[in-house]
């Protein structure tokens, strides 16, 4: 029982790699007369196990570095999952996948480095030092606004490319993308606080 509980959080983000795959199926299952409402339910699913691990996490006092970086690895492939499967099924630019994927692959390799020396990208021991670095970065407050952006983002795509139309349609799928715009502009800013601080480790190995 307290093995489970140790490693509940990963179980948690672990269903949300294998979920997200799911979705991309089904989103491709043109023959299936339900494929995309289930899509959307899975959706809606993994948006809220997107906050879950961490809670479950706290909860029963199982923080840890392992666990920190594996939930980010989680989110970087839901994430890009997503925004990879929609530019391919035509319904966002290319750019977007491209933007997000860059921005993760800088900050994560930066946060690796900061990693090895006993910092963490959330939480006490933050790589961030500056207030507004920490604010931007790894505030409860934008880190959940950053989440339900996405949430909303991925979730109205899908439903505004529902292949039986519905009123009000055109408006859901606008809607989405304006939720995708904020959510790459809010990928961006919240990687530049992370390249910024980074710069003292490159002056601590120069020393």
């Amino acid at each position: 029982m307290n093995n489970i509980k140790k490693n509940l959080a990963n179980i948690v983000t672990l269903s949300r790699i294998f979920l997200v795959f799911l979705v991309v199926g089904l989103l491709y299952c043109t023959e299936c007369q339900y494929s995309y409402a289930i899509a959307l339910v899975i959706t809606a699913i993994l948006m809220w196990f997107d906050g879950l691990d961490g809670y479950v996490a706290r909860k029963f006092s199982v923080v840890s570095k392992f666990g920190a970086l594996f939930d980010i690895m989680g989110d970087r492939i839901v994430e890009n999952v997503f925004w990879i499967t929609f530019s391919t099924l035509g319904w966002i630019n290319v750019c977007v996948p491209i933007i997000v994927l860059t921005r993760g692959i800088v900050t994560d390799s930066l946060r690796t480095l900061a990693f090895e020396r006993g910092f963490t990208a959330f939480g006490k021991n933050t790589m961030m030092q500056g207030k507004i670095a920490k604010f931007i970065v790894a505030s409860n407050f934008c880190r959940f606004t950053y989440a339900v952006c996405k949430a909303f983002a991925f979730f109205l795509l899908i439903l505004g490319h529902f292949p039986v139309a519905f009123e009000g349609q055109n408006i859901v799928l606008q809607t989405g993308i304006i939720c995708t715009v904020i959510s790459v502009v809010f990928c961006v800013l919240r990687g530049v606080p992370v390249v910024i601080e980074s710069k003292r480790f490159f002056v601590e190995d120069n020393k």
